[in-house]
């Protein structure tokens, strides 16, 4: 598939706001593709800690087709998040109880 300016600056501002939901980003690869009636958009996101993240949608709309992968992208960096964040263990105000002063 050829892909023309206005879609490669398409996908590019949208591929911009992915650091916002994950910031351990290290590579984004986007590939667009015909199959018979449809366009394929598929984002291969590569992060921190040899995390792949994988998102595929088949649509009429090739536009239509890149906002729905990558509202699955999101997704999947949100929860990939989320679940860093709860795995991270206690604060150390939490794990260490206070000690009254001695008078």
């Amino acid at each position: 598939m050829d892909v023309t300016e206005a879609i490669r600056t398409y996908v590019e501002s949208k591929v911009e706001r992915l650091p916002r939901y994950y910031d351990g980003i290290m590579s984004v690869e986007i590939i667009l593709d015909v199959e018979a009636e449809h366009t394929v958009a598929e984002m291969v996101v590569k992060a921190r800690r040899k995390a792949t993240f994988v998102a595929t949608h088949r649509d009429r709309d090739l536009y239509a087709g890149i906002d729905q992968c990558l509202a699955k992208m999101v997704e999947q960096l949100r929860r990939h998040k989320d679940k860093v964040r709860n795995h991270q263990g206690a604060s150390l105000s939490e794990v260490v109880p206070e000690v009254p002063e001695a008078e």
